[in-house]
C-alpha cells in the first residue's frame, strides 16, 4: 500500500470520509472547532455539506486527505489556531504569542485501520501546514499512556503517535477527552 497524502480540495473525498449515510443528518463535518458556535449550531442537514464544499474550494483548503491509490482513506483537519476554536479556548492553554497551525482532527476509514494511515496524515500535515508558511504546528491528543482509547473520541489523536513524529509536549490542559487528559503538542516548522 502506498499512501499519498494531498490537501483536501476535493469535496467529494471529503464527502466520503466526513460526510452522513444520509444527506439530511447533521453530522459534525469537522467543523465543531473550526467554526464559532453559533454557526455550528445553525447549520443543519445539507447546509453542512455545502459549508465544507466552500472551504474545499478556499485556499487554503480545511485539511488534507490520505488515499490509497485514488480512494479516500484518512482525513486530518488542519488550519491556523486563530481561524479555530482552539483561538478562544479556556481548556487548550496558549503557549505562547507564536501564530501556529492547529491539527486537531484525524480520522481513518474502517476497514483501513492499523496501517499507518494516522502517521502518514500526520506528517502530511505537518507538510500542509509548513508549505502554508506556519512557523509551528500544535495538536491536542489524548494522553493515554498505554490505555484504550475509544475509537469514536480517538479524533484528537494520542500522544504517543505525534511523538514519533517530533512533536515535543508544550502544555498540560485542563481538558479531558473519553476519560484521557488532553495535551498540548507542539513542532516547530522553522
Amino acid at each position: 500500500m502506498t499512501i499519498d497524502v494531498r490537501p483536501a480540495s476535493d469535496f467529494e473525498d471529503v464527502r466520503a470520509l466526513l460526510g452522513p449515510k444520509s444527506s439530511g443528518a447533521n453530522v459534525c463535518w469537522c467543523l465543531s472547532h473550526r467554526i464559532p458556535s453559533t454557526l455550528n449550531n445553525e447549520l443543519r442537514g445539507p447546509a453542512r455539506g455545502e459549508f465544507v464544499s466552500e472551504l474545499c474550494r478556499a485556499e487554503p483548503p480545511p485539511g488534507v486527505l490520505a488515499h490509497d491509490g485514488e480512494q479516500p482513506v484518512g482525513w486530518a483537519a488542519v488550519a491556523p489556531r486563530s481561524e479555530t476554536s482552539f483561538a478562544r479556548s479556556r481548556r487548550i492553554p496558549h503557549v505562547d504569542d507564536l501564530p501556529v497551525w492547529s491539527l486537531w482532527c484525524i480520522r481513518v476509514r474502517p476497514g483501513h485501520r492499523k496501517q499507518g494511515i494516522s502517521h502518514a496524515l500526520i506528517a502530511g500535515a505537518v507538510d500542509f501546514a509548513r508549505a502554508n508558511g506556519a512557523p509551528a504546528i500544535e495538536a491536542y491528543p489524548v494522553d493515554n499512556g498505554d490505555a484504550r482509547v475509544d475509537l469514536t473520541m480517538a479524533y484528537a489523536g494520542i500522544r504517543k503517535n505525534f511523538e514519533r513524529a517530533g512533536f515535543a509536549h508544550a502544555a498540560d490542559t485542563t481538558s479531558v477527552l473519553a476519560g484521557h487528559p488532553r495535551v498540548v503538542m507542539r513542532l516547530g516548522l522553522r
